[in-house]
């Protein structure tokens, strides 16, 4: 019979914490046989106990109680020892699994490409991160650990059982169909609930990240109420669920008590009638009833387990939809060594599309090793998205981007992308700094430099003045994303990254727009020297930043329309040259 579409669901969900479960076998080899341990004496003890009061109806005898006290004793320290171990060693081994795979959703994240970060938000992916990644946790430790304590017990206890009474057996079992429906009546909707409630936990995250992050706008337009009143409408949603979610566990856990409860009473009725008509010894009535006090932790635990097993396999959906993503850009089977091919890069009828709109339309472009190229063009022709196809960001839907020179060159798909990106050297519009040293920021990217090299990276990037008026110098922490730095010092020390890494292309994208233009000029000097033996690309609104390149390439919507040097340019009277007299116009305004 084929397995029905949810239950081949769940196989699929659950096979991805089967290799987790493999590198561990061991310890859950051990605490399962702790486990097994603990529920064969949990077993024997109502054993004892029937032994014990039968002794007792055939006449007192102080020696027999003794005995059968202080075995009964010994096996309850002995259950407590392996009880200890099995926790110890179950719950243990779900910590490393989560411990292992945080890591691996971590490494996955990490290495997903840029179009993966379009279609999720932050906060969606800390919550994956943090409270599926828990609820994934439950379910592999105590979950696995209490469905399979509950089973044993339900074996031993049963089958003892059935030897003293099968009547009395069955009765003591009537409820399981009934608890069986609960289970599936309320484990379904516990689901669907607990992964709406994931879902709204993961826009609350969102919120407050966005918030955080973009704390300065929110104060800037006055919208702290405004922020404040949506939070609370998320969070009262998410309360409002919640408190769904406790409704239909308030009702599923009284019904599991009480039709263990009625059970309880006629097995009491049907047991002493048969006690009365000595079909049965009272030691007997005294075990049967023991069990059926051992009985109730598993029939209440197997609601509780199925709980925390809906939840799991529900955030390890969440979470299989990150680790099951295949990057778009990712290395070929066998890819080429970057270091055989000069830093050369080639254009070669390269077109983007976004969103329907042409970014990119047949660009063809050579640029040569050690040449300096300037890109300028107005808002939106394609700068940014020319120079992103360089380190493989993404791909160009048409056309090719090749590394090498003329005659020697390879298409950039065939190298490992982390291999091509350690030579480059790339500052972006938006500059990312971390909540650590500006030393640390600096050097990231180039851990084995030294202090001596992280200075002279300050130096070239004009750092050094600004430097000596931190409190600590290099070793002051910037806050979160460089909170305590200017626009200017941001863009300073992401080109001091930069250039830190010694890369063979450097790609500076708008990387001087928030510094003066003395500062731009003492950059510029500095860098002149990194710039000669290496291939570069600028990208500036400004003409004084890319007068003194190679070549300057002006775009417009997405095609190149002028290219040149800077006296070429001028002469050419194209948008290079209106846009250099519009520059000298304002520069006139500014002394007047």
């Amino acid at each position: 019979m084929p397995d029905s579409p949810r239950g081949s669901s769940l196989l699929k969900s659950l096979s991805t914490v089967v290799p987790y479960l493999k590198r561990y076998r061991a310890g859950i080899f051990l605490g399962m046989g702790a486990l097994a341990m603990k529920d064969v004496l949990g077993a024997v003890m109502p054993l004892i106990i029937r032994d014990g009061v039968d002794s007792l109806t055939r006449g007192f005898q102080a020696e027999t109680l003794y005995k059968l006290a202080g075995l009964l004793i010994a096996a309850s320290l002995v259950k407590g020892f392996f009880q200890y171990w099995m926790r110890v060693i179950l719950i243990g081994v779900s910590r490393d699994i989560e411990f292992d795979l945080r890591n691996d959703l971590f490494a996955k994240l990490v290495d997903l490409s840029p179009d993966f970060y379009g279609k999720y938000r932050t906060g969606d992916l800390m919550a994956r991160s943090t409270n599926d990644l828990n609820a994934v946790r439950m379910m592999l430790g105590p979950g696995i650990m209490y469905w399979t304590e509950t089973a044993l017990t339900l074996v031993f206890a049963i089958g003892i059982m059935l030897t003293v009474d099968w009547r009395l057996t069955l009765l003591a079992l009537s409820p399981a169909p009934f608890v069986t429906v609960a289970v599936i009546f309320f484990g379904q909707r516990i689901h669907k609930l607990f992964e709406h409630i994931q879902s709204v936990f993961s826009d609350i995250s969102s919120r407050v990240q966005e918030n955080l992050a973009g704390v300065r706008v929110v104060r800037a337009y006055a919208q702290e109420k405004a922020e404040v009143a949506h939070f609370e409408a998320l969070n009262l949603d998410y309360v409002k669920q919640n408190i769904g979610l406790a409704k239909i566990q308030g009702l599923f856990m009284p019904l599991l008590q009480a039709l263990i409860g009625a059970t309880f009473l006629m097995v009491l009725w049907a047991g002493g009638r048969q006690l009365l008509l000595h079909k049965i010894s009272l030691g007997s009535f005294v075990m049967f009833n023991t069990f059926m006090g051992v009985l109730i932790w598993p029939m209440i635990a197997m609601g509780w387990v199925v709980n925390l097993i809906q939840r799991g396999t529900a955030s390890l959906n969440r979470i299989n939809e990150i680790l099951h993503e295949t990057p778009s850009i990712s290395a070929p089977a066998e890819p080429l060594e970057v270091e055989s091919f000069s830093a050369g890069i080639r254009f070669r009828d390269v077109s983007v599309h976004f969103g329907g709109r042409l970014a990119l339309d047949g660009i063809r472009l050579d640029i040569a090793e050690g040449e300096t190229i300037a890109i300028v063009g107005h808002t939106g022709c394609g700068k940014t998205t020319l120079v992103n196809l360089i380190p493989r960001f993404f791909d160009p839907e048409e056309g090719a981007v090749e590394l090498g020179s003329i005659g020697a060159s390879a298409n950039l798909r065939q190298f490992d992308p982390r291999a091509l990106r350690r030579q480059i050297g790339f500052v972006p519009q938006e500059t990312f700094l971390f909540s650590a040293t500006l030393a640390e920021n600096i050097a990231w990217g180039a851990p084995e430099a030294g202090r001596e090299r992280i200075e002279w990276a300050a130096e070239i990037a004009g750092l050094s003045s600004d430097i000596a008026g931190f409190p600590a110098g290099l070793d002051t922490v910037i806050g979160e994303r460089g909170l305590t730095l200017s626009g200017g010092q941001k863009q300073r020390t992401a080109i001091a990254r930069a250039i830190l890494r010694n890369p063979r292309i450097l790609v500076l994208d708008d990387a001087l727009s928030s510094v003066d233009t003395l500062t731009e000029e003492k950059i510029l000097t500095g860098l002149s020297s990194v710039m000669r033996d290496r291939t570069t690309i600028l990208i500036s609104h400004r003409v004084s930043t890319v007068r003194h390149a190679h070549r300057i390439i002006v775009l417009s919507h997405g095609r190149i329309v002028e290219q040149g040097s800077h006296d070429e340019l001028l002469r050419a009277r194209g948008y290079y040259a209106e846009l250099y007299e519009k520059q000298l116009l304002e520069e006139e305004l500014e002394l007047i």
